[in-house]
């Protein structure tokens, strides 16, 4: 668990010589978790990855500052708050702070996220400190900072070149193992999506890492999920609906990264400009989506039967961490390379699709905008089932209200 001070020293103020971090707006108070203790690795069933015992995350009570130069650069905003890139005064190392208000939520992010921080291909926490700020009890994360930018950055800078699925496949195989290790720990993420894949540099040979656990909770067969936390373009049916469910609603969001990284749209989306619509979360919910060429042409149906698999609407049916590793498209072999041309520069400049977050919990709802995913094309719905095309378009302003624009994108 994570210590909470109490009889220690008194939280120190930030320094006023430093520059004032911007913080976050107060969340809504939340209920407090009702998460286990941490898990030893004797308390685990995993038999790929010996499990490190981690210590208790100490929280350091003196300002952040005195040992870090905070940055005003913004590297990322996470679901409970943002984060800043800053400096080890004495190693001159580069970090990542997040700020997040302290609340039982925030504590039960940071200890769901400490203790999966050893494994493989997961963003890894250095040290967390609790300061006071405006009177307010802040607790402040650092943790390595990813310089390389975002998955889906790293691809949209590839241009016309030629895109393998055996690059996919290593790709999916990364994102995999850092699934596989949160799922034997029997911890869902929640969030799995492409801005929450980071790489360590910019360099070819980057790592790619899962980040942000604003939204993981540990689920077994005995306690499920049920509050509906998602972001619209990967979330599971059965996080949609009043049932409980568990975590192979992962194994649906990395369904809809790998269906994106091969065609460069999503499978489900709205058109309406809203981030989720009536529409939208009925073709979630009954599985309805294609592979229309010319994007799906080349693509083998290896890698299509894999997607089937993970966008199974029913949990159930659906294949777990497990399988998907197994999986031969997963472990290709060397001598395969299938040649996919996947991003052409005129096509791929036609449709900027804004990917809100959506936050549903306790009736509330929060919009945070995200960074901008490029895709390649608007994809022609079918009048009879789609609805959601009678739903009043946004404001003017927004990109892709235009019919004309609309017209053009598809031609």
């Amino acid at each position: 668990m994570l210590q909470n001070g109490i009889g220690k020293e008194k939280p120190s103020e930030l320094k006023k010589a430093e520059p004032e971090l911007d913080f976050p707006s107060e969340p809504p108070t939340q209920p407090a978790p009702t998460d286990s203790a941490v898990r030893t690795a004797q308390d685990t069933d995993s038999t790929h990855f010996p499990l490190a015992v981690f210590p208790k995350l100490e929280i350091k009570h003196n300002a952040v500052t005195d040992d870090y130069k905070i940055s005003s650069q913004v590297l990322g905003l996470g679901i409970n708050g943002k984060v800043l890139e800053c400096t080890n005064k004495k190693t001159g190392e580069k970090c990542a702070l997040k700020i997040l208000y302290d609340s039982p939520k925030a504590r039960q992010e940071v200890e769901l996220h400490w203790r999966v921080s050893g494994g493989p291909y997961i963003v890894g926490i250095l040290s967390l400190y609790e300061n006071m700020h405006h009177g307010k009890k802040c607790l402040l994360i650092i943790m390595e900072c990813m310089q390389g930018g975002e998955l889906f950055s790293r691809i949209q800078a590839r241009g016309d070149q030629a895109f393998t699925e055996r690059e996919g496949s290593e790709i999916m195989r990364d994102i995999g193992t850092a699934i596989e290790f949160l799922h034997n720990m029997n911890i869902a993420h929640r969030d799995i999506k492409p801005e929450n894949l980071l790489y360590t540099h910019q360099k070819s040979n980057g790592t790619l890492k899962l980040t942000d656990f604003g939204f993981a909770k540990e689920t077994t067969l005995h306690n499920l999920l049920q509050t509906p936390c998602y972001t619209p373009y990967y979330v599971a049916p059965e996080v949609l609906g009043p049932e409980k469910y568990d975590k192979s609603c992962d194994m649906w969001s990395l369904g809809v990264i790998m269906y994106i990284l091969l065609c460069g749209f999503p499978p489900f989306y709205s058109n309406t400009g809203q981030a989720i619509s009536p529409g939208m979360k009925r073709r979630i919910r009954m599985g309805q989506y294609g592979f229309p060429n010319p994007e799906w042409a080349e693509v083998s149906e290896e890698a299509k039967q894999l997607i089937h698999q993970l966008l199974k609407t029913d949990p159930n049916d659906r294949m777990t961490i497990t399988q998907f590793m197994n999986h031969p498209w997963i472990n290709v072999s060397v001598c395969v390379c299938v040649c996919v041309c996947i991003y052409s520069s005129c096509i791929y400049s036609a449709f900027i699709l804004y990917n809100r977050v959506c936050v549903l919990s306790l009736q509330q709802s929060m919009v945070v905008p995200s960074t901008p995913l490029h895709t390649t094309r608007v994809l022609t719905e079918d009048r009879e089932m789609w609805d959601d095309m009678k739903v009043r378009m946004t404001p003017s302003g927004h990109p892709g209200t235009s019919q004309d624009q609309r017209n053009h994108r598809m031609h």
